[in-house]
C-alpha cells in the first residue's frame, strides 16, 4: 500500500445524498419498515454517531468502479479500509457479497473483510472474506 490516504485512491464518481433525518424520509415515502435507500441511510447515521464517539478519527466514504460496482460504505481507519453492503433482506446471499469481494480484490491487504448488513437475524460467514451480521447488532 502506497503512503497515499485512501481518498487519493478510491475511485468516486458522483457524490450521494442521504435524508438527515430517516425517521422523516420513511414518513415521507409512506413505508413502515426501512428498506433500501432507508435502510442504507439508517446505517449511515449509525457510522456517523460510531465514527464521533471515537478519540481517532475515521472517515466514511463509498466506493464505485467505472464499471458500476459500488460499496455502500468504506470505513477507513488508519490504513485499514472496511467495505460495508448494506442489503434490504432477511436471508443473504454469496451473490450479495460480490461488491465487497470486487473490493476486497483491487485494496488487497488494505482491506479487512467485509460486512455485509442485512433485515434478518443471522449471523455467519458468506465467505471467507465477507460476515454477514443483522444491520442493528453492529452498533
Amino acid at each position: 500500500m502506497s503512503s497515499h490516504s485512501c481518498h487519493e485512491w478510491i475511485s468516486f464518481t458522483t457524490p450521494k445524498l442521504y435524508w438527515g433525518d430517516a425517521g422523516l424520509a420513511l414518513h415521507l415515502g409512506g413505508v413502515p419498515e426501512p428498506t433500501g435507500a432507508h435502510l442504507e441511510n439508517l446505517v449511515l447515521h449509525d457510522l456517523l454517531c460510531w465514527r464521533d464517539a471515537r478519540v481517532e478519527r475515521s472517515e466514511i466514504l463509498y466506493w464505485r468502479t467505472a464499471a458500476g460496482e459500488e460499496v455502500d460504505f468504506v470505513v477507513e481507519a488508519g490504513r485499514q479500509l472496511v467495505p460495508i453492503e448494506v442489503k434490504a433482506t432477511p436471508r443473504p446471499r454469496l451473490r450479495d457479497a460480490g461488491p465487497l469481494r470486487a473490493f476486497r480484490a483491487e485494496y488487497g491487504k488494505a482491506a479487512r473483510a467485509g460486512l455485509l448488513l442485512h433485515t434478518g437475524s443471522t449471523l455467519e460467514w458468506l465467505a471467507p472474506d465477507v460476515f454477514a451480521v443483522p444491520w442493528w447488532r453492529v452498533w
